[in-house]
């Protein structure tokens, strides 16, 4: 059995802890809303912590909050801080996603949760530019989207590379198969959305916490407190871990081979002067599915002209590493740019960041129940195309963990151990 794969005796362990779990308190879900509630005679609220305050972490508190339960977050550095795969200024949100119905549907429903907290928040979060995904020469991919994005009732248009370098003259579309346009898409602000939710999880009840969290004791199948940076424990009924690339650390033998952070370059590049073409007004968002993966966001707030290369870097350590770019990565995003949007030619360099993805091995989100504690919960694998789902999944997270659901096969812990050939 390969490190990090479940044995027989951890599954065992795992019916232990799904009986402790059924131990705890049954929770009754009222209608409308769906705040919980305890069954029976009037109890505390269940109280439930989280670790992570990023796209996973902050909107699972926020809506563990809206269902009643009494909610601690903890995070080491803040929201949307530097060294976090939810930091940065922009992230896309689209649902171009091939054969994957479950994260089309999942995007549709975040589309739907970002606007509505939006409106109650006052606060601009969602930028709708529309999205250009552009398919190389292997389309198989671009072909099983369509039928599932019509199907969520999604806006889509199917050009051809000629019919799109009409719409958009200012890009090169040679190499391109053919292009879909999603009206519906665009992108989020990415830190800024990050703080916007803690600060509604504070002015509806919560309490956050700015500290290192690490597991405690799993005992009898309940894992038993966490324990913080200043010498403190914390002791809940249920238990979350969002914290991104961190999970592979803090849990080895059982996400130390399936969380694996990668070092991603950012760079953002000066338009020409009075030139409008490369700004949102004009160029919607872009994702070129080519043999190298590249995506990109127009000069957004005076930033500039975002690009960004998808291969996964190098692993790192997200709290140690260095931040600088590279020559390579610079020079690759730069003559990228220079190809697919000519009038760039020598754009000067503006800004720069170095942030990372927590991949699993299939780029599969994690959510599922701790196999040996029935009241811990793992939330992860975010993979560089996380972001957007945040509320969608802080919305099912807490349903899980309030008992309202059960976890889904797709985001189970069990299809990795299937995968790296565990017993």
């Amino acid at each position: 059995m390969k490190p990090g794969a479940l044995s027989r005796r951890a599954l065992i362990k795992g019916a232990a802890a799904l009986a402790a779990l059924r131990a705890l308190r049954p929770l009754r879900l009222t209608a409308g809303i769906g705040d919980a509630r305890p069954a029976g005679p009037r109890r505390k609220p269940l109280h439930v912590a989280v670790v992570g305050a990023g796209a996973f972490g902050g909107w699972t508190a926020l809506y563990l909050l809206r269902k009643g339960a009494r909610v601690t977050l903890i995070d080491a550095w803040g929201p949307g801080n530097s060294r976090a795969s939810s930091g940065g200024e922009t992230r896309v949100i689209r649902a171009t996603y091939g054969p994957d119905r479950p994260y089309v549907q999942m995007v549709v429903r975040a589309l739907a949760l970002w606007r509505e907290n939006e409106v109650r928040w006052k606060r601009p979060l969602f930028r709708k530019t529309g999205v250009l995904w552009m398919a190389g020469p292997d389309d198989r991919y671009e072909k099983a989207s369509l039928p599932l994005m019509r199907a969520a009732g999604l806006t889509i248009d199917a050009w051809s590379a000629a019919e799109a370098g009409t719409r958009f003259p200012q890009v090169n579309f040679e190499g391109v198969s053919w292009v879909i346009h999603e009206r519906d898409a665009g992108y989020l602000l990415a830190r800024r959305s990050c703080q916007e939710v803690l600060q509604g999880f504070l002015s509806e009840g919560g309490d956050y916490r700015q500290r290192e969290a690490r597991p405690g004791a799993i005992q009898d199948g309940l894992l038993r407190e966490i324990l913080l940076s200043d010498g403190s424990r914390l002791v809940a009924d249920r238990h979350v871990f969002a914290c991104g690339p961190w999970l592979g650390a803090l849990f080895p033998d059982l996400l130390g081979e399936r969380i694996t952070p990668t070092r991603q370059e950012v760079f953002f590049f000066g338009t020409p002067p009075g030139d409008p073409r490369f700004l949102e007004e004009r160029l919607p968002v872009w994702i070129d599915n080519g043999a190298r993966i590249f995506y990109g966001i127009p000069g957004s707030d005076g930033r500039g002209f975002k690009v960004a290369d998808d291969t996964r870097g190098p692993t790192v350590d997200p709290t140690t590493q260095e931040r600088m770019p590279t020559k390579a990565g610079l020079r690759a995003a730069r003559g990228y740019m220079e190809f697919r949007f000519p009038g760039m030619q020598g754009a000067p360099l503006l800004e720069t960041r170095v942030c990372q993805y927590e991949n699993s091995p299939d780029t599969r989100f994690i959510i599922d129940r701790h196999p040996r504690a029935g009241n811990l919960f793992i939330v992860g694998g975010g993979s560089g195309h996380g972001f957007k789902h945040g509320p969608a999944i802080g919305e099912r997270v807490a349903d899980l963990v309030l008992g309202a659901a059960s976890p889904d096969p797709f985001f189970s812990l069990a299809r990795l151990t299937l995968m790296n050939g565990g017993s």
